[in-house]
């Protein structure tokens, strides 16, 4: 007799992840050595961490790591990050290495941060988390690190995305595959086509101990209100199906993204003068969703936080170019200027 429905589905998502990051591996050891030397002795079976809070999207998926991994030759480890939000999170978070040790995980940690203000709570918790996740995978040599998000995480982050009126990107939501620093590849997300009810239904099924985050149903943040509030009275206006149809509008929104970031990128050189400042003539000439993502990144090139710079702020960046009447600098996130100057934008740390 098999495993159960639900268990069956998580392992089948993790494992086809799994077969990718060794197929990672390989084409990495495989590639000639810098000389055009012959590749190196193949070097040891790649590590695979899971990041794991204790809850049942996190727990489901380290068992199904513990479980794959072994069987493709891949080791796997796991980290757990003690935000400091709630008394008592340190002792929670050495029970939930415990519990990644009991799964036959190694190497395991738990990660203490400190939680900044920067972006809001929820932003700057994650921020933490990702950094210390950034430096355990180098700490460990880490192939990948596996994370939980499914997709009823996915219709939050699209929804919340669309509230902020953020654009094409955002309402992408989270890809399947994306990178840290040094890294494009680094994290992965199984979970993106999967319920959160099945993950919690092969916890039970598996008797693993799962832990409910109070942050969680807690209305003071704004994803917890839309998992509780607005998401079911979505579902009752507009009936069954809403997750699933931002989930695909997610994956819509990607592809589009994808094709104007890489036109963008394209267009960029020819937009520059030999000084390498943007001619604002040229500019007005590209398409607006193609001209405000050049915006966008020489605004993170010049040390706007990516997370802190929203629609708004390029649409204001976009008016010196379209609407000049003459306006003064634009103040963005990160304490960078743009402003216009005898037709080139110039945008640079204040």
């Amino acid at each position: 007799m098999g495993p159960h429905p639900a268990v069956a589905a998580i392992r089948l998502a993790v494992r086809r992840v799994l077969h990718d990051i060794l197929n990672d591996h390989h084409a990495s050891a495989d590639r000639p050595a810098p000389g055009g030397q012959s590749p190196h002795e193949r070097p040891p079976s790649p590590l695979v961490l899971v990041a794991c809070s204790g809850g049942a999207d996190s727990m489901a998926l380290a068992s199904a790591l513990a479980f794959e991994a072994p069987k493709l030759g891949i080791r796997a480890g796991g980290v757990t990050v003690d935000h400091g939000l709630q008394p008592g999170s340190d002792l929670r978070a050495e029970e939930v290495a415990l519990r990644l040790r009991e799964l036959g995980l190694d190497p395991v940690e738990s990660s203490a941060v400190t939680v900044g203000r920067e972006g809001g709570p929820e932003a700057a918790a994650r921020d933490a988390r990702y950094a210390a996740l950034d430096a355990a995978a180098e700490r460990h040599g880490a192939a990948a690190v596996l994370l939980g998000h499914t997709r009823d995480d996915q219709a939050e982050t699209v929804l919340l995305g669309l509230a902020r009126g953020s654009g094409t990107r955002s309402l992408s939501g989270m890809a399947a595959v994306s990178g840290g620093p040094g890294a494009a590849r680094r994290y992965r997300r199984p979970f993106l086509e999967l319920d959160r009810q099945i993950a919690r239904k092969a916890c039970m099924v598996q008797s693993l101990p799962v832990w409910d985050d109070p942050h969680n149903t807690d209305p003071a943040y704004t994803r917890s209100r839309l998992r509780h509030e607005g998401l079911p009275a979505l579902e009752k206006a507009l009936g069954k199906g809403v997750v699933e149809a931002l989930a695909r509008t997610a994956q819509l929104s990607r592809d589009d993204a994808d094709a104007l970031d890489a036109w963008a990128r394209q267009a960029e050189a020819s937009v520059r003068d030999a000084a390498g400042l943007l001619e604002c003539a040229k500019l007005y000439a590209l398409p607006p969703a193609v001209r405000r993502r050049i915006l966008r990144q020489a605004a993170i090139e010049a040390g706007a936080p990516a997370g802190s710079l929203f629609a708004r702020h390029i649409e204001e960046v976009d008016r010196l170019i379209t609407g000049w009447r003459g306006q003064g600098a634009i103040n963005l996130p990160g304490k960078v200027v743009a402003q216009r100057q005898g037709g080139r934008l110039v945008i640079r740390q204040g």
